[in-house]
């Protein structure tokens, strides 16, 4: 037997799909060995952040006001323009997945942004120039029957609509797990810089829903919907155009087979091989030598024992060293990716609920700040508006925790350690919890005040919203480096996307 459990490949060749030639291996080795031996370039990373304010500010461009401009300008029916709204917005947040399997599998991060990024520009364009249609000059009341308008013009934009979603969504799979990418983990000094880069890769995202909620809706109601459309339209432009100008100093890496393929081939496997017995010493499960493959190599975990089942070696294979199908023997590294995603799971799947809880900001929050008085000394302050005060608040609450709680832990605990992930998402989570009982105790206050004759000040509502901003501090921004770290190589763009779809669905999109 070969020493630590290592072996030449023992899978049919066709199935070996990252246990490839050995001399290319060995090349993609050196490689990688000469990144990590270099401190990242900060110019990478600063791009990227750059990008993600300019396609925040072109998604939301288009998505504030679609309902209005279909109602209006295309004279859709109200249940018509709300459900194209809906399934659009559906579309745009559930292709990130699909192109973060095809980034992982096929493509690399770096393809996948770049023909998505054209796609997205072809589909902006598009729909500009649908805006810039002759027919566009006659507008619809929002509370009347319209009748329909041009069917070319509707064509083209409900094509251009959709190719955006798809643009948009290969951006969204790809951008973050590929600027995260840019740091190298040798460097204590890039471990930090990671962690602010995705404090920093949040405040873009909900910079871009402010700035287009302002600036790109007041022109488009105000000036020109074809003008709007053409400054988002300018964004993404701007973002293809830095994106290429970035290509000689980003760090990219090489895809290794589908990840989804793999979870199903270690489960398949596992059934296969339900009557094997699983060794104590975990050496003797299958795994190939390091430089049989371009994976990094997974040391086997006691939990979920019944999987270990994919990666044990019959005794025909073992004597007589039989080749056999990768859907019926799976490497320790294989077993142990399936592992991290069931272990991740649970912290999914509670994060959709924490998601309901804020998405509250763009829904009740607003409700309860229309029926409270409005004025705070001679200003009127539009309910709405108070999300950009809790944008403000995020950005201040990521500068107080990474340079007041983080050095302050380090000092508390010994050996300068500090909060762990885990523990910040649960402070983030119980931050939650209290800003929705400030929130439900104020409403409390407000029908009393009601019965009273003495409305409220909506200034009342600024705590809970303060409140808020330290729980997406903590919990989503945290949720997004957990999930990119404890992702396996072969899925961090598709888990990276699965948590940007909870951070989706806080944002309050249909």
């Amino acid at each position: 037997m070969e020493e630590g459990g290592e072996r030449t490949s023992l899978l049919i060749k066709d199935d070996a799909s990252c246990h490839g030639d050995e001399s290319q291996n060995l090349l993609e080795t050196r490689q990688g060995s000469q990144l990590k031996s270099k401190r990242s370039d900060w110019r990478a990373p600063a791009l990227i952040l750059g990008l993600e304010c300019l396609e925040s500010m072109a998604f939301n461009g288009i998505a504030t006001n679609l309902v209005v401009y279909i109602r209006s300008v295309l004279h859709g029916g109200i249940a018509s323009s709300a459900s194209t709204v809906s399934l659009w917005f559906g579309t745009s947040f559930f292709v990130p997945i699909l192109g973060a399997a095809i980034a992982d599998t096929y493509l690399g991060n770096y393809k996948t942004i770049l023909i998505s990024l054209i796609m997205y520009l072809l589909g902006m364009v598009l729909i500009t120039v649908a805006a810039f249609m002759p027919s566009t000059s006659v507008s619809c009341d929002m509370s009347s029957s319209c009748l329909s308008s041009d069917g070319t013009q509707n064509l083209i934009f409900f094509v251009a609509l959709y190719l955006t979603a798809v643009g948009c969504g290969g951006v969204r799979s790809a951008l973050l797990p590929f600027g995260a990418d840019q740091f190298n983990n040798d460097h204590s000094l890039d471990i930090k810089r990671r962690r602010n880069f995705f404090s920093s890769f949040y405040i873009c995202v909900i910079f871009g829903v402010i700035t287009s909620g302002t600036v790109i809706v007041w022109v488009q109601e105000n000036v020109s919907w074809a003008i709007g459309y053409g400054i988002a339209t300018t964004c993404i432009g701007l973002a293809l155009i830095g994106f290429l100008v970035g290509t000689p100093i980003f760090r990219q890496h090489v895809p290794c087979g589908s990840p989804v393929k793999s979870i199903f081939k270690v489960i398949v496997a596992t059934f296969r091989n339900m009557s094997l017995e699983v060794p104590d010493d975990s050496s003797l499960l299958y795994e190939v030598r390091s430089n049989h493959t371009q994976r990094i190599k997974l040391a086997h975990s006691d939990d979920f024992r019944f999987l270990d089942k994919a990666a044990v070696i019959s005794d025909l294979s073992l004597a007589y060293g039989n080749r056999q199908s990768s859907w019926s023997l799976c490497t320790v590294t294989e077993v142990e990716e399936l592992k991290i995603l069931i272990r991740l799971l649970p912290i999914w799947v509670t994060g959709i609920f924490f998601g309901a809880a804020i998405s509250q900001m763009h829904t009740t929050f607003i409700q309860q700040g229309t029926v409270m008085n409005t004025k705070i000394g001679s200003l009127t302050i539009p309910p709405a508006s108070l999300y950009s005060f809790e944008v403000i608040c995020v950005t201040l609450w990521v500068l107080v925790v990474n340079k007041v709680i983080v050095p302050a832990t380090r000092m508390y605990f010994a050996n300068g350690l500090e909060l762990t992930q885990l523990q910040r998402i649960g402070i983030g989570r119980f931050l939650m919890i209290f800003a929705m009982a400030m929130a439900a105790l104020l409403e409390t206050k407000r029908l009393q005040s009601v019965r009273e004759a003495e409305p409220l000040s909506i200034a009342w509502q600024l705590p809970q919203y303060f409140i808020i901003a330290g729980s997406e501090c903590f919990a989503v921004i945290t949720q997004l480096e957990f999930f990119h770290g404890q992702a396996p190589d072969s899925m961090k763009s598709m888990l990276t996307a699965f948590a940007l779809l909870t951070t989706a669905l806080e944002q309050g999109y249909p």
